[in-house]
């Protein structure tokens, strides 16, 4: 069994619904995210011979899915009215709709769903809130 894990990171506020303490509050992170790939056999042919997937590949896409996140205010759908909604972005903020409560786990879900949608063997991602408190979601 082979494995690669690559790391990025991306910035955004959040805050928890239905949640009785600080995290209530809008808040922010710089989210840490370690997304694992993994294959049984390495490739065959072309240019990922001897690989579980090119690292410059791996990177890119991983980067990709945080820089979607990064900056913006990861907002739980329903949970603010549309009238906010709609002036939060007439004032110019960026917002992104998740159909979750926007906690670590959920998060690094998120990220392993769309890694594998893109064609990435992935078979963990960590999410890390603070330099002491990740999550880890592992598929399969």
């Amino acid at each position: 069994m082979y494995e690669l894990s690559t790391e990025y990171w991306f910035d955004s506020a959040h805050f928890l619904t239905g949640y009785h303490g600080a995290c209530e509050n809008l808040h922010g992170h710089q989210w840490r995210v370690t997304a694992y790939v993994r294959a049984d056999a390495l490739g065959s042919s072309g240019t990922e011979k001897d690989m579980v997937v090119d690292f410059a590949r791996l990177k890119r896409v991983v980067r990709e899915e945080c820089d979607a996140l990064d900056h913006t205010f990861l907002v739980e759908e329903g949970s603010l009215r549309p009238s906010t909604i709609d002036a939060l972005r007439e004032e110019g903020f960026s917002l992104t709709i998740l159909p979750f409560r926007t906690t670590a786990e959920n998060l690094a879900r998120h990220l392993a769903e769309r890694l594998a949608a893109r064609g990435l063997p992935v078979s963990r991602v960590d999410c890390n809130e603070t330099p002491n408190n990740r999550a880890t979601y592992l598929v399969g």
